[in-house]
């Protein structure tokens, strides 16, 4: 490989990186009374990101990794921080799915935004969105990954919170910007730890030295891995910090589509999967944590992401609002990822982050086309007979759920069965919960179809409905693409060179059911029976005969087990506590004891000295005469 084509490409990576940059900038500064204009330069800009990363897609055919020449921005007595790129196939992947997804959600926010008078904020915020995450995806170490991590936080926080005027979107970005300094905090202490421990933060460097040495983060081994998936707990909302999630529905339907697919919740899952080397180290626990015993941080992980699977698909089931079931269900499908991190299978992981970055930026833009035509209504119950008036929205629709459900040869179905065969192999008691949630995703998954696109209008808006426009439309027909065939791309290949994938089309299509056919036939089974109780239940029905059937278990599921509910009581308690204790430490230490304190014995000096200032010159004289003969005193008895 020559130096000349070494050159090119590094010499464009920091473009890459910092295109969606320069147009929030000059958005913000230049164009902001240009709305048409603002959108266009945005649009330009991540297209520009999407097509330059093309340059690293043939790089990458010639060698593993290719490290971009870092800039030291912080150097402070043996902790060196620099901005440095890194591209490997990890981060190539992801880099091409944040800014194609990215770049088909700016172009379907240019119809469904165009009369918003925030046209240009809208435009520059999703700009400074991209950036963030391009800084997650290319960093060369964990503290600048942090540094755009908490950026990311910023951005989501400006577009969750887009439309502040109305209370609930102004509530629901406080949520979820609070929620993820939770996990944040976590994250920033497990750094901090592994670098005291290991004397790095370069992810390259803090490899090597792991492998050679797998005992040296010692019994800190655990808690590290503990405190790094901590913020992969926050952005990628596993339980419990799992609750802002659905209320970022509060943002424009983009912002959602970009938020939930490929990105923001996406980063969790890349991250641990970035850092997969911290947790295949010995294995060890502090004294306070020694009752885990042979319990390791992947399996704390494991079923915290199956768990989070399991009680965000019996959320979704209850749902009536169109984005809410899609917000629920990007929380069953990171609960799977996570999971698929947990029992070690990072290439499974990232797999199906990427398929399910296809088909759920298709489904969000697909409910947001469904809700710009249907006048923004959003209850699925307010809609029917949809089909007939939105042929291409449906469409791509159907075939997104059939991809989410996991149906063959759609490309869901081959991401989602590496994951079953890996919990199948790891853990069997996981498995059986993954295919359980496999098959309630079918089920509300054809929930939202037939009730929202079969039947009758039971509506106005849903009566007067019509398809969106082509600028709108575009984008679900160019993702329908990669959502029907991104399984035959052989992305497991890309990220997985030792792997062997067949170059036949039919041996790749039965392969799941030639390596794990246990897997795949118990996943084609949840399917089958998903969509069978699901359409026996909801096939023109004109209300949801669950909670008939279910009584309280319905209303406790669309309450969200009242988990919202429990946290607010317990921040009312504490932060009702801790308002107290602020309050008499304030009011009686400091106030009373320190500032009157000092307040009252200077007011009693100054009262002392005005019964001797008096003004009289006899009482002067007096004073003056006592006061030599008490210095005498003292210097004759010396």
């Amino acid at each position: 490989m020559s130096d000349t084509n070494l050159m090119l490409p590094e010499s464009w990576a920091w473009v890459i990186f910092f295109l969606p940059l320069i147009s929030a900038v000059v958005i913000t500064l230049f164009t902001r009374n240009q709305p048409q204009l603002s959108g266009w330069i945005s649009i330009a800009a991540v297209s520009g990101s999407f097509l330059l990363s093309w340059l690293f897609f043939g790089l990458l055919q010639q060698t593993d990794v290719v490290q971009v020449p870092a800039i030291t921005w912080l150097s402070v007595d043996g902790l060196s921080v620099e901005l440095g790129l890194l591209f490997d196939r990890m981060s190539l992947l992801m880099l091409l799915v944040v800014t194609g997804v990215g770049t088909l959600i700016h172009i379907f926010s240019a119809g469904y935004m165009k009369d918003d008078p925030s046209y240009s904020r809208y435009f520059a915020s999703l700009s400074l969105f991209v950036f963030s995450m391009l800084g997650i995806v290319l960093a060369n170490n964990l503290f600048m990954m942090f540094i755009f991590w908490e950026l990311v936080g910023v951005s989501s926080y400006l577009l969750i919170g887009f439309w502040f005027g109305k209370a609930s979107a102004a509530d629901a970005c406080k949520k979820a910007f609070l929620t993820n300094r939770v996990g944040d905090f976590g994250f920033l202490l497990g750094i901090i730890i592994l670098w005291t421990l290991a004397g790095s933060v370069q992810l390259d460097h803090l490899e090597q030295r792991l492998v050679a040495s797998p005992a040296m983060l010692g019994t800190a081994a655990g808690l590290v891995g503990l405190l790094i998936f901590m913020g992969a707990m926050g952005k990628s909302a596993q339980f419990p910090l799992h609750v802002w999630l659905p209320d970022a529905m509060e943002g424009p339907t983009p912002v959602s589509a970009l938020i939930h697919a490929a990105t923001m919740v996406a980063a969790g899952v890349y991250m641990l999967c970035r850092v997969f080397f911290i947790y295949q180290v010995t294995p060890g626990w502090p004294a306070c944590l020694a009752f885990l015993g042979n319990i390791s941080a992947l399996d704390i992980i494991a079923w915290i992401g199956g768990f989070t699977a399991l009680i965000a698909a019996l959320m979704a089931i209850q749902q009536n609002d169109i984005k809410r079931i899609l917000a629920y269900s990007t929380l069953s499908q990171l609960g799977y990822m996570v999971m698929s991190v947990g029992l070690a299978g990072t290439t499974a992981a990232m797999y199906h982050l990427t398929t399910h970055a296809f088909f759920k930026a298709m489904l969000f833009l697909g409910a947001g086309s469904v809700i710009y035509a249907a006048h923004h209504e959003q209850d699925i119950w307010k809609m029917g007979g949809l089909k007939e008036k939105l042929p291409t929205t449906f469409k791509t629709f159907v075939i997104g759920t059939l991809a989410l459900c996991g149906l063959p040869p759609l490309s869901g179905f081959f991401s989602k069965d590496e994951i079953l065969a890996t919990a199948f192999n790891q853990n069997k008691f996981l498995f059986v919960l993954a295919v359980l949630v496999a098959t309630m995703t079918t089920f509300y998954m054809f929930r939202l179809v037939i009730v929202a696109f079969f039947g009758r209008a039971r509506s106005d808006s849903a009566e007067h409905a019509h398809e969106s426009p082509r600028i709108m439309t575009v984008p679900l027909i160019v993702l329908a693409v990669p959502t029907i065939l991104a399984g035959f791309f052989g992305l497991d290949a890309f990220l997985n060179p030792a792997a062997h994938v067949s170059a036949n089309i039919f041996d790749h299509l039965f392969a799941p059911f030639n390596h794990s056919p246990f897997a795949a036939v118990f996943g084609l089974g949840a399917v089958l029976l998903g969509g069978t109780l699901a359409v026996s239940l909801y096939w023109q029905a004109q209300r949801d005969p669950l909670p008939e059937k279910m009584q309280c278990l319905a209303q406790i599921m669309r309450d969200r087990f009242y988990l919202d509910e429990i946290y607010t009581a317990l921040i009312a308690v504490t932060q009702g506590a801790l308002s107290f204790l602020a309050d008499a430490a304030d009011r009686y230490l400091i106030s009373g004891f320190v500032v009157r304190g000092v307040q009252g014995t200077t007011d009693i000096m100054g009262r002392a000295l005005r019964l001797v200032q008096t003004g009289n010159l006899q009482n002067y004289a007096f004073v003056l005469a006592i006061s030599v003969a008490i210095i005498l005193l003292f210097v004759f008895r010396n």
